[in-house]
């Protein structure tokens, strides 16, 4: 029997049952199972865990037997297809729904519905016709040495192929390595979209900007009326990345207020977010947007995953700039927090001033930042003043701040408690959970950063 048969009435059959087509995970389950491969041979091949390929496979076993009236699952699935296009074999290919269910039919059968009683807003689907596909990812970077991120890739793919997520905000700090995961999430997932499109904040300074180029790529040639980012959301599955978030936002002040040019990102957000629509928006960002984490209270298909850098995978980093003193490597990881970019930094001053070896650069007594300065000096010139001061109060804690113990020098505690919430969102500060209550710490390059802001 022919498979392309089978993956076309299983795609009509999504359609019918879940007004979408299946996802790359869901036709590489029903490909491979019909070739026998085991569920742990398509985790491993598509670098997802083995649960999430039962689980959807699992779905998928459930909506085909309720279809077919039998119990399938992945043993018999092949032999139960073939049961059903022997006894429908004249017909099998020209499957049409009504309502949810299948009728085999031919030629001559037409369906209840017309084609001028569907919402406009609907794609259709019924002859399986793909809509062109229109990718522009010329303000993407190209693809770089990847180090291993294979459960973030797998959080991310569940989040938006599987659970169909409207928002999904990627967050840390520069250099932790946003952009290139996301550049690697996109390679893998591209054939799931009709149309995708990379930008960056940093391009458009005000909110009607980047609306209008939005709105330009998503429109034909000639369109024939006035649409909003929401239909066109709609009227195809669309990716779009949006890079550098933090842009949009005020300097100076707690995480909360946009820059008067985009003062009405904030409605945009919500409406992407509770509109019914298969597309997705992915947001690249320093910090946090206070929508997204309201959202996210409000289970509205928002997500938000924090990248903490590259933990003890960082080891590849260093080894590939044959660094020597292994034995010394996961205290300069640890020290540089395995933030790819800040390793690659104070690689280079270890390779010009110590020949590569990494305990005589370990062997001074202080913390040597250099060209992380200007760096750092971008995210800190962001905060507010009450911001400054609690990083400055906890760059002098030996074992970290108490959130019950109120620094002195604020006069209430809504700024106090408002700023810790603030740099969490920044991503500035960890909080770590004892007996005694929440401890907030600060990462050693960034508290040698603030100590030497105090003493300047």
């Amino acid at each position: 029997m022919d498979f392309q048969k089978v993956i076309k009435w299983a795609e009509d059959l999504m359609w019918a049952k879940k007004k979408r087509r299946l996802n790359s995970l869901e036709r590489a389950i029903l490909e491979r199972v019909w070739k026998n491969y085991k569920y742990q041979e398509i985790a491993d091949e598509y670098r997802y865990s083995k649960g999430t390929v039962k689980t959807v496979a699992g779905n998928l076993w459930k909506m085909i037997s309720e279809e077919l009236d039998e119990k399938v699952n992945k043993t018999n699935f092949r032999a139960a297809m073939e049961r059903f296009y022997i006894s429908n074999s004249k017909n099998f290919v020209q499957s049409n729904f009504n309502q949810g269910h299948i009728k085999i039919c031919g030629e001559s059968c037409h369906s209840d519905e017309t084609p001028k009683n569907r919402s406009p807003t609907t794609p259709t689907n019924s002859d399986n016709i793909q809509p062109e596909k229109r990718h522009d990812l010329t303000s993407a970077p190209k693809l770089r040495n990847f180090h291993n991120c294979t459960n973030q890739l797998a959080t991310l793919k569940q989040w938006i192929l599987t659970e169909n997520t409207c928002i999904v905000t990627i967050t840390g700090l520069s250099g932790i390595g946003k952009t290139t995961l996301t550049r690697q999430l996109v390679a893998d997932i591209q054939d799931n979209f009709d149309r995708i499109l990379w930008r960056s904040h940093r391009k458009f300074s005000t909110l009607n900007a980047l609306k209008t180029n939005l709105i330009e790529f998503f429109s034909p040639p000639q369109p024939k009326q006035n649409l909003s980012i929401i239909d066109y959301l709609r009227f195809h599955r669309c990716l779009i990345i949006l890079d550098d978030f933090q842009e949009t936002l005020t300097t100076g002040e707690f995480v909360s207020t946009y820059i008067p040019e985009y003062k009405n990102y904030g409605k945009l957000i919500k409406e992407i977010a509770r509109s019914p629509h298969n597309s997705c928006l992915l947001l690249l960002s320093w910090e946090k947007p206070t929508e997204i984490a309201n959202l996210e209270t409000e289970n509205c298909h928002c997500h938000t995953l924090q990248l903490q850098g590259l933990g003890k995978s960082a080891t590849e980093l260093l080894k590939a700039k044959k660094l020597t003193d292994e034995d010394r490597w996961l205290e300069l990881i640890n020290l540089y927090s395995s933030n790819p970019l800040w390793l690659n930094i104070i690689v280079s001053t270890i390779q010009d001033l110590f020949n590569g070896s990494v305990a005589q650069f370990l062997s001074y007594s202080y913390l040597f930042l250099g060209d992380l300065k200007p760096i750092l000096h971008e995210h800190y010139q962001r905060l507010s003043e009450s911001e400054k001061l609690v990083m400055q109060w906890l760059a002098n804690q030996e074992i970290g701040g108490n959130i019950s113990s109120q620094p002195p020098e604020f006069s209430t505690n809504n700024d106090f408690l408002g700023a810790i919430q603030s740099l969490i969102k920044r991503g500035l500060i960890k909080k770590n959970v004892s007996k005694e209550g929440s401890v907030f710490t600060l990462e050693p390059v960034i508290k040698e950063y603030v100590k030497n802001q105090s003493n300047s």
